[in-house]
């Protein structure tokens, strides 16, 4: 697979976890847990639809990352490449068979 294809197929399947928190684990901080359910779950739908990607927080054009506004605090979302054994980063996060993502969710002062 050629790189650009590699990027646009990252790319899909962290948007696909990102929308709908499939082809992955999703981690949230404890200072997000205490904002409460209907918090959290106003927070993933925000992440949800979360587009303001550029080049200054999306380098490599996969969406693996995003800052913003959430009720006065700055709130981020990671999306990580781990092996399947989620010991070591992933060979190839383009391939799904040998990647699990674990999108964190985090309050940006505890990064």
């Amino acid at each position: 697979m050629s790189l650009h294809t590699d990027t646009d197929r990252i790319r899909m399947l962290n948007d696909e976890l990102r929308k709908h928190l499939l082809g992955g684990g999703a981690v949230i901080t404890a200072s997000i847990a205490e904002l409460g359910p209907e918090a959290v779950a106003r927070l993933v739908k925000t992440i949800a639809v979360f587009d303001d990607f550029c080049h200054a927080n999306d380098p490599h054009e996969e969406h693996d990352f995003g800052v913003f506004d959430f009720d006065g605090t700055a709130v981020m979302f990671k999306i990580d490449y781990f092996d399947k054994s989620l010991n070591f980063r992933s060979p190839n996060p383009a391939d799904p068979d040998v990647t699990e993502r674990i999108i964190t969710i985090m309050r940006a002062d505890e990064y």
